[in-house]
């Protein structure tokens, strides 16, 4: 095991990935209710990346994401009160019940905001970035996106950008293989990786399995001291795999669009399970340790939820507030 890590920060990193499964899917289980009215993108099997850079990011590091964002949101500290509030449309929410799932944000520790609009906060997360040079402060931006937004003229824009005036930022690619319904295998050409690909636009790029903590913390690791010893912005392309659909709460498989062997193929590399073996095959932790972290994730989950179900929905007086910003004039 990776020897920069402590036993407390391999217990730190399952706790936040008991943390994003357990909240997924609890959400994926009373949203058939129909009290959640929002659209939500859950991340079912993809904790792996979102838990570790919990423990590499710090409270002067920022972040953005996209719609698939709750992970990321709860992975920078975001508040899961207020998060499952948001995606109740209570008042009680990070964006007081006006933006839902796909737009949650929390100044408190950095989390800028996630939007429902592919590649959409790609310029956002470069600004954040320019505006930490101009403003000579500490700290990076970090962007979280999938394969799909590689495949927006805007994140080629913002990566020129970003390689050009050598900002501070970490451009994060959770690979799943699919946009909505398409496989990457149809969309680009055979042959050229994404990180390959953001080489050649300047780029400092690395590779890892998206599934497994310590190739992902080696990349992910290695791509922040880049960065932080001023050698100019750079990119991880991480490949996992979402368990669900794209967007809802059900499995899909019986579309058509992937394979029940392909889904069961990553299911067997659930990046949960394989983490637990490595722990106590390498003594990091006993099975005593990890099932007190999954009693005290379930309890601080159903507190949530109900904290989420009994808070008011927002007066309907006030519901143009906190919508837009308005110019005084």
């Amino acid at each position: 095991m990776n020897t920069q890590l402590s036993s407390l920060d391999y217990l730190a990193i399952y706790k936040m990935m008991q943390l994003i499964r357990q909240t997924e899917l609890g959400i994926a289980e009373r949203y058939p209710k129909g009290q959640m009215r929002c659209p939500t993108h859950l991340s079912v099997g993809q904790e792996c990346t979102p838990a570790v850079l919990s423990k590499l990011l710090t409270h002067q590091d920022l972040a953005v994401s996209t719609h698939r964002s709750h992970a990321h949101y709860l992975a920078k500290g975001g508040d899961l009160n207020a998060m499952l509030a948001e995606i109740y449309g209570k008042e009680t929410g990070c964006s007081k019940g006006r933006g839902g799932s796909m737009h949650l944000i929390d100044q408190s520790v950095g989390f800028k905001g996630s939007t429902a609009i592919v590649g959409n906060t790609i310029p956002i997360g470069v600004g954040l970035a320019l505006a930490k040079k101009i403003k000579q402060e500490q700290g990076i931006a970090v962007v979280f996106l999938g394969d799909g937004a590689t495949e927006e003229g805007v994140f080629y824009e913002s990566a020129n950008f970003a390689a050009v005036q050598s900002l501070p930022v970490l451009f994060v690619c959770e690979n799943n293989l699919y946009s909505v319904y398409s496989s990457l295998d149809v969309r680009q050409p055979k042959g050229r990786g994404i990180a390959e690909l953001s080489s050649s636009l300047g780029l400092a790029s690395f590779t890892a399995d998206g599934n497994n903590v310590l190739s992902s913390h080696t990349a992910l690791s290695s791509a922040i001291l880049h960065i932080k010893q001023g050698k100019g912005p750079a990119l991880v392309e991480l490949s996992t795999y979402r368990w669900l659909e794209h967007c809802g709460p059900h499995y899909d498989n019986d579309i058509g669009y992937r394979t029940e062997q392909e889904f069961l193929a990553w299911k067997d590399r659930d990046p949960i399970s394989c983490f637990e073996s490595e722990l106590l095959f390498s003594v990091l932790a006993t099975q005593t340790q990890l099932e007190e972290i999954q009693i005290q994730v379930q309890k601080q989950v159903k507190s949530a939820f109900t904290f989420a179900e009994q808070s008011p929905f927002p007066d309907y007086k006030v519901q143009d507030q906190n919508v837009f910003a308005r110019s005084g004039l």
